[in-house]
């Protein structure tokens, strides 16, 4: 995560309250509730905006419990999402973000968008992983020979983000962790993405407390600055192939390269349009769309390419700051249209309680992507 003075400040700056909370508590049962009405046992309180203040676009997924960076996927032809389970861990804030101290993993599902959620309760513990130290950061998943994996960063007992995969006969788990993180893999944000000739591919990376600037040697380096001069080309996301067995690498671990119209790298100064974390690749009429979050600018951005793996030049922006200090997504077809499941701070009002959200995804006849307001009223002069 990058720095947190700087979230206090925009959070400040959009003149957004920072709203009283209740302790939110989880269980590991399975609920049901509809995504735009409180569940029963709803102690993620927000009050009703009052004039001036923001106006959302959408409403929370579930409220009981606080959610964030929803990887949602259609196995079977029903929405699983998987997501980071946000606690309040009394962890102080830092620069890195030691407070988002996630400790498991839960899995919702719909039929479709709109629809009854179902929480089906933690799938995976960090105490069932082995190797792992603390922090339980955004997963993704994937169905492949039978079986569905769930890709997760955590910090090893070395407190070095690797990336692990645990397994399970049941989209919504348990998963079984493997007994060691994948080998050759680092920093935060696996993305799993399956072509049409049945190649997987693993995507990841997060500078900051995302640790990928650590690994500019190609070793881990903690006195590595996670600021680079304005004028270097940007850190770019990793990608590996992955094996048939899909716990393992098919082949290196390449950077993925996010070009300017003119064909030329993007500045890490361009902070409006570099990558910084939280990736997503889909393909649509034939393009590889890869979208990511700028980070300390706050938006969601896409880039488009040819291959999989790159490179893909930037195109725009897919949706503008949500509130809250982080902004991650994923992008899924259902039903014959698109989807952005997103996370804000709406039930919370702080910066690291977050909820899931969705809303549909337009594009106009070109492929491109239109931009999306996520929430209206007291932002409208950020």
């Amino acid at each position: 995560m990058p720095t947190l003075r700087a979230s206090t400040a925009y959070l400040l700056g959009l003149g957004l309250p920072l709203l009283l909370t209740a302790a939110c508590q989880s269980n590991s049962g399975s609920s049901e509730t509809t995504a735009a009405q409180p569940a029963a046992a709803d102690t993620a309180q927000t009050a009703a905006p009052a004039a001036g203040q923001a106006k959302f676009l959408s409403a929370p997924l579930v409220r009981d419990i606080y959610t964030a960076d929803p990887s949602a996927h259609v196995f079977g032809g029903r929405i699983y999402i998987y997501p980071s389970h946000d606690i309040d861990a009394n962890v102080p804030e830092d620069d890195n973000g030691a407070h988002f101290a996630m400790r498991d993993y839960r899995v919702l599902s719909m039929d479709s968008v709109g629809g009854k959620v179902t929480d089906h309760g933690v799938a995976l513990d960090i105490k069932d992983i082995p190797w792992a130290g603390r922090q339980l950061w955004a997963p993704d998943a994937e169905f492949k020979n039978g079986t569905y994996y769930l890709y997760f960063p955590v910090k090893d007992k070395q407190d070095v983000f690797r990336l692990g995969v645990a397994t399970s006969t049941s989209p919504t788990g348990p998963f079984k962790a493997d007994a060691k993180p994948i080998a050759g893999s680092y920093s935060i944000d696996p993305n799993v993405f399956t072509d049409s000739d049945g190649q997987s591919y693993l995507y990841f990376g997060g500078i900051w407390g995302g640790q990928l600037q650590r690994w500019r040697s190609g070793q881990y380096d903690d006195k590595v600055a996670p600021n680079q001069p304005a004028g270097e080309e940007a850190y770019g996301p990793r990608v590996a192939k992955l094996s048939k067995d899909m716990r393992s690498f098919a082949g290196p671990v390449t950077e993925v390269k996010i070009l300017d119209e003119a064909g030329k790298p993007l500045l890490a100064g361009d902070t409006k349009r570099r990558f910084f974390e939280g990736g997503w690749l889909h393909k649509y009429n034939g393009k590889y769309y890869y979208s990511y979050s700028t980070g300390d600018t706050h938006l969601l951005v896409y880039a488009v390419g040819d291959k999989p793996t790159g490179p893909f030049t930037y195109k725009g922006v897919i949706m503008n700051p949500v509130q809250g200090w982080t902004t991650h997504h994923s992008i899924i077809e259902h039903k014959g249209k698109w989807y952005i499941f997103y996370h804000d701070t709406e039930l919370s009002g702080k910066t690291h309680l977050r909820n899931v959200k969705v809303t549909e995804l337009k594009r106009r006849p070109d492929g491109s992507i239109e931009t999306i307001e996520p929430m209206t009223g007291a932002t409208a002069s950020r």
